[in-house]
């Protein structure tokens, strides 16, 4: 399994980005997909994930109208769009997969595959 994460990059606050999380060897849509950050020296932090059926989309507080995940099932790629980014959404992001029950979404640890993560920076 192979999970490719791109579309970081280096953005003004207030800017755009959209991740991209590309798989191989899997398909997305059997699967949980949820986004990971990580920023120096803090902990991972859960971003947001889609379901498996129906494509439901969960997000933390933090994101909560800002970010929005969606899912082309024909390109096997879930997308995570960042709007009105800001400084504290500096982070390598990654995607990971795993067969995950909704309680656990927004545990890392419950994920089984990753992808190698994209930095976003934020300038203020």
């Amino acid at each position: 399994v192979q999970l490719q994460a791109s579309g970081g990059g280096l953005v003004q606050a207030g800017g755009s980005l959209r991740l991209s999380c590309a798989a191989s060897g899997r398909t997305l849509s059997d699967y949980v997909t949820g986004w990971f950050r990580q920023a120096p020296g803090k902990e991972r932090e859960y971003v947001a994930a889609t379901s498996r059926i129906g494509g439901r989309t969960y997000y933390a507080d933090s994101v909560k109208g800002r970010f929005t995940v969606s899912r082309d099932n024909a390109k096997n790629t879930v997308y995570l769009q960042m709007n009105s980014l800001k400084p504290e959404d500096t982070a390598v992001y990654s995607c990971a997969i795993g067969r995950v029950i909704l309680s656990a979404y927004r545990d890392y640890e419950a994920y089984t595959y990753w992808g190698q993560g994209t930095q976003v920076t934020v300038s203020s």
